[in-house]
């Protein structure tokens, strides 16, 4: 009897541990398991002129704020160029007040023939040269301060920055990449589903989004909300990066989930699971 009673105990252990495994796999008639990864927006920021860098203001890692400076070229020859512009506008004014007033004190003469009609053309047309040349004047100040504000870069939108390319001294051409930025908003997860669990899916509709990491204050995984933004009108072949829940498919549709509450450890290519209900009371936000 003694060599039973241990027998029986491993026996009742194993079909308690088989029983708890059948249970925990056992998928949820009414939810609906897709994986995907976390996808961010990201920008290239580059200054609108070329010249030598200044002063790099932030690192790898670092946040930004929308329009906040983050970078500035040397910028002594573009405040030379201004002042230049500057000058010549005061020139070409005084110029054209000068054929202005000539020409405004001939014009009386010239109605009735006093002047001759040649003198008169010239008098306008010396008006008119010295008019068009102050306009053009001011058009290349304000070409010249639009290149000296662009010696200054500022951040285009809230994010972090994931690449600083370059060093301060270097010398850049224009539209060369300084930083990229990964924006902080929208962040949306790239997910697939098979043609047979499409018609379980809408526009607007709730899930939810587990992420690998631990939240320490709740020793759980990491939690978030979510509403399907997108799904696609085409079928594609399954990519070899997909996880499925199942045994691939040949097609399926990319849906776009776009993440409500969004925080700071939600990174770029983070593998997710995205958990669809399926019960009818509760499958769809509004209905």
């Amino acid at each position: 009897m003694k060599k039973i009673i241990p027998i029986i105990l491993i026996l009742v252990i194993l079909v308690s541990t088989g029983i708890f495994f059948i249970l925990k796999n056992k998928k949820n008639p009414f939810e609906l398991t897709l994986y995907g990864n976390i996808e961010i927006r990201q920008v290239d920021l580059s200054f609108q002129v070329a010249g030598q860098i200044e002063k790099m203001l932030k690192e790898e890692g670092d946040t930004v704020k929308q329009g906040e400076l983050v970078a500035k070229l040397d910028n002594k020859d573009y405040n030379a160029n201004l002042t230049k512009a500057d000058a010549e506008v005061s020139r070409t004014l005084a110029l054209y007040n000068d054929a202005k007033s000539k020409y405004e004190r001939k014009a009386p003469l010239c109605s009735d023939n006093t002047v001759s009609q040649m003198e008169c053309e010239t008098l306008l047309n010396t008006k008119n040269k010295a008019d068009s040349d102050y306009k053009a004047a001011l058009a290349n100040k304000q070409f010249t301060k639009n290149q000296l504000d662009y010696t200054k870069l500022y951040a285009p939108d809230d994010g972090i920055v994931t690449v600083r390319a370059q060093e301060p001294g270097a010398t850049v051409n224009k539209s060369q990449p300084i930083y990229t930025v990964a924006k902080n908003k929208p962040v949306w997860i790239r997910t697939y589903i098979s043609e047979k669990d499409l018609g379980n899916v809408k526009y607007g509709q709730k899930v939810q989004v587990l992420t690998d990491t631990i939240d320490p204050n709740t020793k759980k995984n990491r939690e978030y909300e979510g509403q399907i933004g997108y799904i696609s009108p085409v079928a594609e072949f399954t990519p070899k990066t997909v996880q499925t829940t199942d045994l691939r498919t040949d097609l399926v549709y990319r849906i776009r989930v776009y993440v409500d509450n969004i925080d700071e450890y939600l990174r770029q290519g983070m593998p997710v699971t995205v958990k669809i209900n399926l019960d009818n009371k509760n499958a769809n936000g509004n209905n």
